[in-house]
């Protein structure tokens, strides 16, 4: 009778041996893969923004040593600026900084070649080699199911199987559908995107204050230097707060486009110190509009519809950088003709 139940307790352990889970990954490796892809993807945004902030930032130095052929391989910011409309009192470059994206960017490569090959020299894969951890296999299969999907023809006869939650699945009629109700969130995105960058690169050169100690070229790079502060703060911070309306961003950028307009018509603020908080409040809203629309799209679509609807939405910045291009380049000629 021992032997039996000393048999049976040893067969019991070895079926228990045999049923039990294999040990999960320590909490502390998910932790660490969590702060990584974190680092990751934030390295990953940063570097992706680079050479475009660079290229804007340095626009009217780009504009203002195109007119002296002795200067071709470096912006020097020492000498005070030359005004290049004497009758004006806005000191105009021939050209406004808003030209089209194309143009900027061959200017940029032209006075700026180290910047350029910046964006191309390897941080990018570094990144997503280096930090970003592959996800694990949500459904893994057994290896008879592995051997057969390594198996499969390489000419396949019919068409393969679609993910139900990929964009490719989704008919006209539901990318239409999908498309009219993120109106809701392009349409005040586009009106950010068209008040900031009117502002930016059609006024920025245009509020110019002679009563100050920085020429008309550091005031400009303060202004792009702030704006993009502002927007480096409030894309950051979506832990910290969430705006559901985005809305009344789009309006209160409107309100800013409305406020520096008219200092520049009539010149009614005494220091640039004013703009210099204006400018700074600026980025933030920029900011805060583009994380928060896209965190609230991602949130509020299904899971079929939320790769299309992220895709879709990403017009909005263009679209409202190149309307803005377009209204700025003859307000700049417009203004810089007045005495």
């Amino acid at each position: 009778m021992g032997g039996c139940a000393g048999s049976r307790r040893r067969l019991s352990d070895s079926e228990g041996e045999e049923t039990v889970p294999e040990p999960r990954l320590p909490l502390l490796d998910h932790q660490g893969a969590h702060w990584k892809n974190a680092v990751g993807f934030w390295l990953l945004g940063l570097c992706n923004n680079f050479s475009y902030v660079v290229m804007l930032s340095a626009a009217h130095d780009i504009l203002s040593h195109e007119r002296t052929s002795g200067n071709q391989s470096h912006v020097d910011p020492g000498p005070a600026p030359i005004p290049h409309n004497s009758s004006s009192r806005f000191d105009c470059n021939s050209v406004s900084t808003a030209p089209p994206g194309s143009c900027q960017w061959d200017l940029c490569c032209w006075k700026l070649r180290p910047g350029c090959l910046f964006s191309f020299c390897g941080d990018q894969p570094v990144c997503y080699f280096l930090l970003l951890t592959s996800p694990e296999a949500q459904d893994p299969g057994g290896e008879e199911e592995a051997e057969s999907s390594a198996r499969q023809p390489l000419i396949r006869t019919e068409a393969p199987e679609l993910k139900p939650g990929s964009s490719s699945s989704l008919s006209l009629r539901e990318r239409w559908t999908v498309f009219k109700g993120l109106l809701w969130y392009i349409v005040p995105l586009v009106v950010v995107y068209f008040a900031e960058y009117f502002i930016n690169q059609g006024l920025f050169e245009l509020l110019f204050f002679r009563n100050t100690s920085l020429s008309h070229a550091q005031q400009y790079r303060w202004y792009q230097m702030l704006y993009q502060a502002g927007v480096f703060a409030s894309r950051s911070s979506l832990r910290c707060c969430h705006i559901r309306f985005t809305w009344a961003l789009a309006l209160l950028q409107c309100l800013n486009l409305a406020f520096l307009l008219a200092d520049v018509w009539f010149g009614f603020l005494p220091s640039i110190y004013f703009v210099f908080l204006i400018i700074l409040y600026e980025g933030l809203l920029g900011g805060a509009a583009y994380v928060n629309t896209f965190h609230n799209i991602a949130l509020e679509t299904s899971d079929e519809h939320r790769e299309f609807a992220m895709a879709a939405t990403c017009i909005s910045d263009t679209l409202g950088i190149s309307l803005s291009g377009l209204l700025a380049l003859p307000l700049h000629d417009f203004l810089c003709q007045l005495s």
